[in-house]
């Protein structure tokens, strides 16, 4: 972590850290790891040959993980508060009318989100839509969760509190909420200079939910941080979480979103969780300018940075 970046500069490095992120990983989407070229080799651009997935996207555009990022953000800045209404009002607007999309081009959508905005759509309860089974834990609430702990200035429980709530319009199992608050109290750590962020993160979380509660028996039963199954690129959201993770560790920030690529699958994703936190790590001068100026959008991007950082 460079202990002289400014507090702007690292907010900015977050932003444009899981944009670039989520970008960089759209073309490898559901490439085994096997298939995905060479560490060196990974770029906006895949090598001849790749069978990149989306191909009639452009490279350097985010994909629903950008979108719905900027859509919180966007509903932070204008209610100046969680506002779930307001922010499933915003990812409606993304999946019917390309709102915050890049070219108005929604070409990726995770089932979880999508059935649950459709019944948002369709009239009901906005509490009701999401699903809330074992198997409605993708990463979608995770993915966009990063611009929550950048604006939230309140105390931690709150924090995991609003990170819970944000997840639980599209994705209302408990784990997808517990590992929302966990990113969001490890980028806490970061932007605040903790010394060890993700192990604070995890005291944090285990400090409000004690032993016994139904949300510490979901924490250590199935996401078990403290001593987690081998990495993976799938999209379930403890595999993305705890993949991002370890991507962390791989270095600089080009470094750990290619790393993130690298487990395969869901790239876009783990690139993009990854890629915040590294561009929270280590500030926005540190994303590859050829990534920055590859990257589609960014006029969608800068007024809503402006705002954010001019609070």
């Amino acid at each position: 972590m460079a202990p002289s970046l400014t507090r702007a500069e690292r907010m900015a490095g977050g932003i444009w850290g899981l944009l670039v992120g989520d970008a960089l990983g759209v073309p490898y989407e559901f490439a085994p790891p096997r298939t995905i070229p060479p560490f060196d080799r990974i770029e906006m651009e895949p090598p001849r040959g790749f069978h990149r997935a989306h191909l009639g996207v452009e490279p350097g555009t985010w994909s629903d993980d950008g979108s719905q990022a900027l859509c919180l953000l966007s509903s932070l800045l204008e209610r100046g508060r969680m506002d779930p209404g307001d922010l499933m009002g915003r990812l409606c607007r993304w999946l019917r009318d390309g709102y915050l999309a890049v070219d108005h081009d929604v070409f990726d959508v995770g089932l979880q989100t999508r059935r649950a905005l459709e019944r948002y759509l369709e009239g009901r309860p906005l509490m009701e839509c999401a699903p809330r089974g074992e198997w409605s834990n993708g990463g979608g609430a995770l993915m966009r969760v990063l611009p929550l702990a950048l604006w939230h200035e309140g105390a931690d429980g709150d924090l995991i509190a609003d990170a819970m709530l944000q997840s639980s319009i599209t994705h209302g199992h408990v784990r997808s909420g517990l590992c929302c608050a966990l990113y969001c109290l490890w980028a806490r750590g970061i932007l605040s200079g903790a010394s060890l962020p993700w192990v604070e993160a995890m005291d944090k979380l285990e400090a409000r939910f004690p032993p016994g509660t139904p949300e510490r028996l979901e924490y250590d039963g199935r996401i078990h941080p403290r001593d987690p199954d081998p990495a993976r690129g799938t999209g379930h959201v403890v595999d993305t979480l705890l993949t991002a993770v370890q991507a962390v560790e791989a270095g600089s920030y080009e470094a750990v979103v290619r790393a993130a690529i690298q487990f395969g699958n869901d790239t876009d994703t783990t690139a993009c969780v990854a890629g915040g936190i590294a561009g929270l790590r280590d500030g926005v001068q540190a994303i590859p300018a050829r990534w920055l100026a590859s990257l589609r959008g960014k006029d969608l991007v800068e007024p809503l940075l402006q705002a954010f950082l001019s609070r």
